[in-house]
């Protein structure tokens, strides 16, 4: 299903570390597609933010699983196990390539996970692509899922 052109997505950034906040707003930017970004800094405001009556419901979660006060996962399940929230696309994106974080998060349905590159360039650049994918067609690709987990 395409997302029509003018249907600006919402996006909620769950991410503590501002230079990964900085490069996910950068490659928003590049990949040119009107969206708004609301940024939780730790896994307790995000919750707040999802569970608020007056927030924006975001077509789309990106979450950093090493965050305060509540963990990713924790974040993860409770979008997850939420009827009202459980259809919101979330995106891993992690500095963790462990199979256990990959296999805990596919258990918990995320619906992608990407290991977080080290080089500045390369982060945007995926960020933005699955920015992009997710515009066009709807859905994320699979990022380390699409690497059978043992």
């Amino acid at each position: 299903m395409t997302r029509p052109a003018d249907d600006s997505p919402h996006v909620l950034v769950v991410e503590d570390n501002p230079g990964d906040v900085r490069l996910i707003r950068e490659a928003f930017a590049e990949s040119h597609l009107d969206s708004s970004l609301a940024v939780a800094t730790d896994g307790e405001a995000a919750l707040d933010y999802l569970h608020g009556r007056d927030a924006e419901r975001p077509d789309l979660v990106t979450l950093d699983l090493n965050v305060p006060r509540v963990d990713g996962n924790e974040v993860l399940e409770a979008v997850k196990t939420t009827p009202d929230l459980a259809s919101i696309p979330v995106v891993v994106l992690s500095s963790s390539s462990s199979r256990e974080d990959i296999e805990e998060t596919r258990e918990l349905a995320a619906n992608s996970y990407f290991v977080k590159p080290v080089d500045p360039a390369a982060f945007i650049s995926l960020v933005r692509r699955f920015v992009e994918t997710f515009a066009a067609v709807g859905r994320l690709p699979l990022g380390e899922y699409e690497t059978p987990v043992e």
